[in-house]
């Protein structure tokens, strides 16, 4: 139940893949409101505090993500081999983008040194300080970056859609319900063989 299988993926790959989309869209949220709050507004310290420690805890979920899915078997993606190459190559662009967006917002926060305070639980470490420009820098690019990945993210969800109701593929599903649509040889089951 909690780990993938061929034909499927398992509990813990769906709890972390759940879990980040809404953390990546309320980081997302909060990130743009907090911009515009005022000295005086009594969320101008404390988003920019939930914005850094849900931003780190999310970074070391998805860190354990990319191990989870480097010892686990992927499901097999229906469609085309174009569209099993494109799902592929979505899949590691949202990977990419979600540790740029991370790990430039970590940038921002350590620029002059501090180290980043995590829910009061424990700090992460200032690592690299100092560079010419930092917290500009990294501004632009997390924001930047974090813009790509809402539009890829909402491609993703799209494309999720268009394989549930039109296609009729299972992916959607699959990513409700643990291993669903196991066959007894271990292999894939689409839907449309599942409602025979």
């Amino acid at each position: 139940m909690w780990r993938n299988s061929v034909s499927g993926w398992g509990l813990t790959s769906i709890l972390l893949h759940w879990l980040s989309a809404v953390a990546i869209i309320g980081l997302f949220v909060l990130g743009w409101w907090m911009t515009g709050l005022d000295y005086y507004h009594g969320w101008y310290n404390l988003g920019p505090w939930w914005h850094r420690s849900l931003g780190m805890v999310l970074l070391f979920a998805t860190l354990g993500r990319l191990a989870w899915r480097l010892v686990q078997p992927s499901p097999v993606p229906p469609g085309s081999r174009l569209e099993r190459l494109a799902a592929h190559l979505g899949h590691v662009a949202l990977y990419a983008l979600m540790l740029l967006v991370l790990v430039s917002g970590y940038l921002i926060s350590t620029a002059e040194g501090d180290g980043i305070d995590v829910f009061g639980a424990f700090e992460v470490p200032a690592l690299l300080t100092g560079l010419p420009n930092q917290a500009s820098l990294a501004g632009t690019v997390h924001w930047y970056a974090a813009l790509a990945l809402m539009i890829l993210a909402a491609g993703h969800a799209l494309a999720a859609v268009k394989h549930h109701r039109w296609d009729r593929h299972d992916t959607l599903v699959r990513m409700l319900t643990p291993r669903h649509a196991r066959r007894a040889g271990g292999s894939e089951t689409p839907l449309t063989h599942a409602r025979r």
